[in-house]
This record gives structure tokens, C-alpha cells and sequence, in this order.
């Protein structure tokens, strides 16, 4: 069995629970997000020199999301292009955001990280199962692969 298999299979077994389920599909791209968003608003820094060739994209969550890319990439290609889409539009929507919302980003992606996480913690109180990650960190980028496991499925694409 590949390793995506076992990772997916394993991260599968906490989350049987309807509900819980539904609550990981809202709750799981917003923490996604909300991640992506907090790094998008650290100062550029080094990363200004870049600014000229690259625009806004030259920030530290572009840099942070290469390296999570890379990792996906060693567990299954496939899904490593569908978590690239969904990281390039989590990039334009926190790039979005910092032009449109009166409200700092740094502050949406902090309110959507905790109220994300309390639903999270809840769907796993009524799952009866702690989050996979308190037994080994990397299922923090697992359950993102997880929901784009079943995308890939519905349509019918390999992973």
C-alpha cells in the first residue's frame, strides 16, 4: 500500500462521524486559508527585493506553500496539483482580501482560524475520536489531502 493510502486510511478512521465529516469540509479549507492568510500578512522583508518581479506573490506564504507543495508532491502527484490549485486560490483570495477588506487580513485569518478550530474540536467531540494530528503533526496537511482524496474520487481522477 502506497504511503498516501495509509495516511488517508488512517486519517479516515477519526472521522466516520456524518457530521463531523461535514464540519471537517467547511472547517478544513478555512483553516487552510486562515494559515495562508497569517503568513501573507508577515512584513516581506528579504522577500521585497522580489516584489518587482513577482508582485504581492512575493511574500512568505507563497514561499511556505512551495515547501507544503513539495511534500505533497512525494506523497502522490495528483493530489499535489489539486492542492497547488487550492493553494493558488487561497493565495489570490488573501491577496484579494488585503486590497477590498476594511479589516486587516491578519485579523479575518485569525477569527477564522479560531472559530475554524472550535467547530473542529467540536465535530470531534461528537465523533468520540481526538484529532488525528495529536498523534503525529503531519495529518495537519493530510486533512486537506483527505477532502481532495474525495474530490479526486467523485470525478473519477487517480490520486
Amino acid at each position: 500500500m502506497r504511503k498516501i493510502d495509509q495516511l488517508l486510511a488512517e486519517y479516515g478512521l477519526s472521522h466516520q462521524n456524518p457530521t463531523n465529516k461535514t464540519i471537517h469540509w467547511i472547517c478544513v479549507p478555512a483553516i487552510f486559508f486562515s494559515i495562508v492568510g497569517l503568513i501573507y500578512s508577515i512584513p516581506p522583508g528579504p522577500m521585497a527585493n522580489l516584489q518587482f518581479l513577482l508582485g504581492n506573490f512575493a511574500n512568505w506564504a507563497t514561499l511556505v506553500l512551495v515547501i507544503v507543495l513539495f511534500y505533497y508532491l512525494a506523497l502522490s502527484p495528483p493530489l499535489a496539483l489539486g492542492m497547488f490549485l487550492f493553494s493558488a486560490l487561497c493565495l489570490a483570495l488573501a491577496n484579494l482580501l488585503t486590497i477590498i477588506s476594511p479589516i486587516p487580513l491578519w485579523l479575518l485569518s485569525l477569527i477564522i482560524f479560531a472559530v475554524a478550530w472550535v467547530f473542529q474540536f467540536y465535530g470531534h467531540k461528537i465523533e468520540g475520536k481526538k484529532p488525528s494530528f495529536f498523534k503525529d503533526v503531519q495529518f495537519l496537511l493530510i486533512g486537506p489531502a483527505w477532502l481532495m482524496h474525495f474530490i479526486y474520487k467523485r470525478f473519477g481522477f487517480a490520486y
